[in-house]
């Protein structure tokens, strides 16, 4: 297989390898593009719960992005974990001096099993400065509603929240719906020219681990190879739901999904 495209993730960590840069990369490298990366934070977690959060110093994480951009330029950045205002500024700062121009930010603010992992000065910075600068933001709909302001309860409530991130500056959102008491999962898609409902079954199921970190670098890596953002979000959601019904069932808690899924082994690696 030839490698499709290059993906920058900026991005925590996670030890149990289910979510953050772990499972951006076996997203990227299992959809057939080369992932690189740069750390924002260690974090100590299974499938139970986080038990600690090193941050990276803003500095080692601007020169993570620009020293490895200035040997490998990527085709597109996808963005997770940024726990500081410092953070964000240097990550700004860094992706202008590297001039890429797709750019998918996941909001990561709080972690499966509750625990905030962004501070308030860094919410107040990522709403003003930084929702203008990326291609598309794909929060799920507590982070919608910390965005917003706004308590979603139906799929009019998450359109509407989906408006309010356009007129905070947002590009394009994709508003993940897997919070919504409902029979079947309802990703919204919208920009200032269309709204697009994906609508896909919901699969029960505690293993889903990862999964806002997963669907965020495959859209990432399927826009860096020519799909258009509406595609790239479709295409990312099938990955993702594959995923899950193919999950390994790995820990006592919210386990991992699949990141294989889309592998097929040749005979002479068997």
């Amino acid at each position: 297989m030839k490698i499709k495209s290059k993906i920058l993730i900026i991005a925590g960590s996670d030890s149990s390898g289910g979510a953050g840069i772990q499972a951006d990369i076996k997203t990227v490298t299992s959809l057939g593009s080369y992932a690189m990366t740069a750390i924002t934070a260690i974090t100590s977690q299974n499938t139970t719960g986080v038990k600690s959060i090193v941050p990276v110093n803003s500095r080692e994480i601007s020169k993570q992005i620009e020293f490895t951009a200035k040997d490998i330029k990527p085709d597109a950045v996808k963005i997770g974990m940024l726990h500081s205002k410092d953070v964000i500024n240097s990550v700004i700062k860094s992706l202008k001096i590297i001039k890429v121009k797709k750019i998918i930010l996941d909001p990561v603010m709080v972690a499966k099993g509750g625990k905030k992992l962004i501070s308030d000065s860094a919410i107040k910075i990522l709403k003003n400065k930084f929702l203008s600068k990326v291609d598309l933001i794909t929060p799920n709909i507590p982070e919608a509603e910390i965005l917003t302001n706004s308590k979603i309860i139906t799929i009019e409530d998450v359109i509407s929240a989906g408006n309010n991130l356009l007129q905070l500056g947002a590009k394009n959102i994709l508003i993940k719906g897997g919070h919504l008491k409902s029979k079947k999962i309802q990703d919204v898609f919208i920009n200032n020219q269309e709204m697009v409902i994906f609508n896909n079954k919901k699969i029960k199921t505690k293993n889903s681990h990862g999964t806002g970190c997963t669907l965020s670098s495959a859209i990432a890596t399927y826009f860096a190879c020519g799909k258009t953002l509406k595609k790239s979000c479709e295409m990312a959601i099938k990955y993702v739901n594959h995923s899950l019904r193919t999950q390994p069932n790995l820990g006592k808690g919210h386990g991992p999904v699949n990141h294989l899924n889309s592998i097929k082994i040749r005979k002479m690696f068997r």
